[in-house]
């Protein structure tokens, strides 16, 4: 008699790795959230809004997967699949509720998927959201054997009133960056043909850095809600932009209103080495640079020239002033 497991789908082995799911989600997250686990959904109780307001987002990490596959680390891109999600709901001024994930697999290595759903709880806590469910499909014959992709979805809410939507942002307006930690979750398309163009393997050492350069580049997207939350607390926040494929100018761009045109002052961005490295090493145009990486920003925040040395104060020693915002035609113009 033919089978399920069979075919190359073990419901037991499936099964095995829901009951870890709901151990390590009790162990980490406050039981008040949530009114069920399991079955086909959850539900989360939301109390203390007046005009609530609902932001959603779905984002996955990209081959920076194919990175993490490759090197046997799975618990980092776990991080980066929160992070994608949380950062992006952070810039409407909601604050993130839950996150859900997806994880489809060719078979389940249970080892291998328990490092990437530790790392999602670790990316849920610097978050600050509640692991909602999820849903984890195996698939064989469709993704080979140790080859998964993920992908994740965040919820967040806030009053109608607090929603940041850039509107109000004018000339003489000032942009505040927050460091990235690194390459965070884009261009790896690009920096993957870089090392094989010029023959560079994740295991070959970096002296100036210290560590491999799987080492750099599985260094986990930062999240920025502590940091949003405290600075919209104190400060009136016009604008927040998360910088991630495309670069500055392309993600930047998203929250101005007509009319106005942000200037960024490349000179003033705290330089982060692995982005020099990789444009020597692949002969890379500057252009192409801004247009494909962070450079060195995870997160900009436009607030009125009255409130810059507040949010820089808010913000602490990761923040920076790195342009201003003038009249002109809707764009991003970096100096």
């Amino acid at each position: 008699m033919t089978t399920y497991r069979d075919a190359g789908v073990d419901i037991d082995r499936a099964n095995e790795f829901v009951e870890y799911i709901k151990e390590k989600v009790k162990g980490s997250f406050s039981q008040e959230l949530v009114t069920e686990f399991g079955g086909f959904a959850s539900g989360i109780e939301v109390k203390g809004y007046r005009e609530p307001v609902i932001f959603s987002s779905t984002d996955g990490v990209g081959t920076k997967l194919k990175v993490a596959q490759e090197l046997g680390v799975h618990d980092t891109v776990g991080i980066d699949l929160v992070a994608m999600n949380v950062n992006d709901v952070l810039t409407t001024g909601a604050d993130p509720l839950f996150f859900l994930d997806y994880i489809a697999v060719g078979k389940i290595e249970l080892e291998t998927l328990k490092k990437v759903i530790n790392g999602i709880i670790e990316g849920c806590k610097m978050g600050e959201v509640f692991l909602a469910g999820g849903e984890t499909a195996e698939m064989p014959g469709f993704y080979p054997e140790g080859v998964y992709d993920l992908a994740g979805f965040c919820v967040g809410i806030c009053e109608k009133g607090d929603v940041i939507t850039g509107k109000e942002i004018s000339p003489g307006d000032i942009l505040v960056g927050i460091r990235s930690s690194g390459f965070h979750s884009n261009g790896f398309s690009l920096i993957r043909k870089v090392l094989k163009d010029s023959g560079v393997k994740l295991t070959d050492k970096i002296e100036e850095f210290g560590k491999s350069v799987g080492e750099v580049l599985l260094t986990p997207t930062r999240i920025y809600t502590r940091e949003v939350k405290r600075l919209k607390s104190q400060v009136k926040v016009k604008g927040l932009a998360h910088i991630t494929g495309g670069g500055i100018p392309e993600n930047l761009i998203r929250v101005l209103p007509r009319d106005v045109r942000a200037v960024v002052e490349k000179e003033r961005i705290p330089e982060n080495p692995v982005f020099p490295w990789i444009q020597q090493l692949g002969g890379v145009e500057e252009r192409e640079m801004f247009r494909t990486f962070n450079m060195g920003v995870g997160m900009i925040a436009v607030v009125s020239e009255a409130d810059k040395e507040r949010a820089l104060e808010i913000l602490g020693k990761d923040s920076f002033l790195c342009g201003y915002i003038e009249k002109g035609e809707r764009s991003v113009k970096v100096i």
